[in-house]
């Protein structure tokens, strides 16, 4: 990326306004208002960008690298406005700071938190034992109320009102 960038502006500054990535030959006919001999010039362009970027100093001492493509002259036009770069960290820096402020003031939230969450889930723990109690409860004393017994006094008390109903019908109907 910053290769790319130091090629761009080297461009730049050469005078060369022209700028163009290698582009595929699948991609190639996409490119308007391109005729094929503007096409190969600026391929050209493209393929000698190797050359331009092995000219670029990068301020170490040790000698460049050799390689196939010939080396031009190195560019000494390229600087860098050190003040713009200590705005863009200064930037970083404050917006760092203010997330780290803001994971302390969560984890000051947290910390509050926690306490109570643990009240409430034994709370929880605790309404969920008595329920179930609860329903053991209930359960036994349904059972009780219907056992073996109270059914001869169901079969009774239904018997008699069969009855009642049976004597008001005939008392109505006349």
């Amino acid at each position: 990326m910053v290769t790319h960038s130091l090629a761009k502006l080297s461009l730049e500054a050469s005078g060369d306004l022209l700028w163009m990535e290698d582009v595929p030959s699948s991609v190639a006919p996409l490119v308007k208002g391109l005729s094929p001999e503007e096409f190969a010039a600026r391929n050209d362009l493209v393929l000698a960008l190797p050359d331009r970027i092995q000219a670029i100093p990068d301020g170490t001492a040790t000698a460049p690298k050799q390689t196939s493509w010939t080396t031009s002259a190195s560019r000494t036009e390229i600087k860098f406005d050190s003040g713009l770069i200590d705005q863009g960290l200064d930037m970083i820096s404050e917006g760092l700071d203010t997330l780290k402020n803001m994971a302390h003031d969560m984890n000051e939230e947290m910390d509050r938190q926690v306490p109570l969450m643990d009240e409430i889930d034994s709370k929880v723990d605790r309404a969920a034992a008595d329920l179930k109690n609860t329903n053991v409860r209930l359960k036994d004393t349904v059972n009780q109320l219907r056992s073996s017994r109270n059914f001869c006094i169901d079969i009774v008390l239904l018997c008699i009102i069969l009855g009642i109903a049976a004597y008001l019908y005939n008392v109505l109907k006349k």
